[in-house]
């Protein structure tokens, strides 16, 4: 499985701090066995976000993950992004993150962590905090070779 990740953070992304959520992700991929062929790091910015998405999934990344930008302030905006281009938004990603994720953080219910396909590509949605971002990761792993698959028109076999 070929993977994109971008990092979505005003602050990283103008070199105010070091990107850790991008490269905890890649490491998280590589263990898993995917290939990681993009990665990016982007301000909280709608264009510039769906842009990175857009220019992976022409790239062939058939997982696009992006970490950060999912929370409540006027500057979280990677979920509106991820749905100004998307052609399906799968609920249960997102459900299954914060139901799992609540009982680590109960600050959790304020995460808008979600998947969604994208063109071809299965786009994941995680916390900004590498830990949370493994995590979230960790928790719905089961359900993403499946999913790609689809994405990228391969017969289901379930």
């Amino acid at each position: 499985m070929e993977v994109g990740i971008i990092t979505v953070s005003d602050r990283a992304s103008s070199g105010e701090y070091e990107d850790h959520g991008g490269p905890a992700l890649k490491l998280e991929a590589e263990q898993r066995g995917w290939i990681v062929i993009a990665d990016a790091v982007v301000p909280d910015d709608r264009d510039r976000i769906r842009d990175a998405i857009l220019s992976f999934e022409a790239q062939g990344c058939s997982l696009i993950l992006t970490t950060g930008g999912t929370g409540i302030t006027e500057r979280d905006v990677t979920p509106e992004a991820v749905r100004d281009i998307m052609r399906v938004e799968i609920d249960g990603f997102g459900e299954l993150m914060r139901m799992r994720s609540v009982d680590i953080t109960p600050n959790a219910i304020l995460s808008r962590g979600l998947a969604a396909v994208v063109g071809h590509s299965l786009v994941i949605t995680l916390p900004g905090k590498p830990k949370g971002a493994v995590e979230c990761l960790e928790f719905v792993e089961g359900a993403i070779p499946h999913t790609v698959k689809l994405c990228i028109g391969e017969p289901s076999t379930c």
